[in-house]
């Protein structure tokens, strides 16, 4: 039954068809932001850290089965960009992360050695959903 209806789709040529929607669902990506630094640094520059952090985590793991899927369909990725008030807080939200297996890249700006933010790979949301789900929105 599904194959007929990747069969429909692809012969109708839809730009985001429903199946490949569907196979895309639910899955998130967590970006988490020092909000300390918006109060001292340009906005682009915390931009860009968080550009950075989520360009090399889907680098490293770009084997994995669900940043493929996350990547089939760009037009629909969902993020979720939330904010820790301070270093200490990244650093005990990394730590968290990597005793539970969560697969993540702290970014560390350079020359400087000051960790910035974290992009976690995607994953289905409930699986990661919990360790978030304290945080804010950043702002």
């Amino acid at each position: 039954e599904f194959q007929t209806f990747q069969h429909y789709f692809k012969q109708i040529n839809l730009r985001a068809p429903f199946y490949q929607v569907m196979s895309t669902a639910g899955i998130v990506q967590y970006v988490i932001v020092r909000s300390d630094l918006a109060k001292t640094w340009p906005l682009g520059a915390l931009i860009a850290q968080a550009c950075h952090a989520c360009t090399a985590v889907m680098h490293i793991y770009r084997e994995d089965a669900h940043v493929k899927k996350y990547t089939e369909d760009l037009d629909n990725m969902h993020k979720c960009v939330l904010e820790v008030k301070s270093e200490s807080e990244l650093a005990a939200l990394s730590a968290k992360l990597t005793e539970n297996l969560v697969q993540h890249k702290l970014w560390i700006e350079q020359p400087e050695n000051y960790p910035t933010c974290l992009a976690v790979k995607p994953y289905p949301k409930d699986d990661v959903k919990n360790y978030f789900k304290k945080l804010k929105l950043l702002k």
